[in-house]
């Protein structure tokens, strides 16, 4: 999944998808040439948690993101980042009433009495 291209995925069950992500984690455990343990300790989870990540069994959201995490791969989830979008003429407005020079404070008025005059 991670690594193919062209791939629909609304067309993998949801099984299929387990699986290719456990393909993933398993591949990238395997490159970093780490045990099953070692991750599982590194990612503060039991070996069973990995295993059954490995395998397509699922696991909970949490201990995917600790595993993705000790793996240094949650730069996976900056899809999921929502970034805002400004509008081309917001853009402009805020330009135009953007400070362009700096004024010169004002004299405070005195408080001396007015002449009678």
């Amino acid at each position: 999944m991670m690594g193919k291209a062209n791939i629909n995925m609304h067309e993998y069950t949801d099984k299929a998808i387990l699986i290719e992500l456990g393909d993933f984690v398993k591949a990238t455990r395997l490159e970093q040439n780490k045990t099953q343990q070692q991750l599982a300790d590194l990612a503060g989870v039991n070996r069973s948690t990995i295993v059954q990540i490995e395998n397509g069994s699922g696991a909970t959201m949490l201990s995917f993101i600790q595993v993705l995490r000790a793996l240094e791969q949650l730069d996976l989830f900056g899809s999921f980042q929502i970034k805002p979008v400004i509008s081309p003429l917001l853009l402009a407005k805020q330009e135009i009433q953007k400070r362009k020079r700096a004024t010169k404070k004002s004299q405070p008025i005195s408080n001396k009495p007015k002449s009678d005059w």
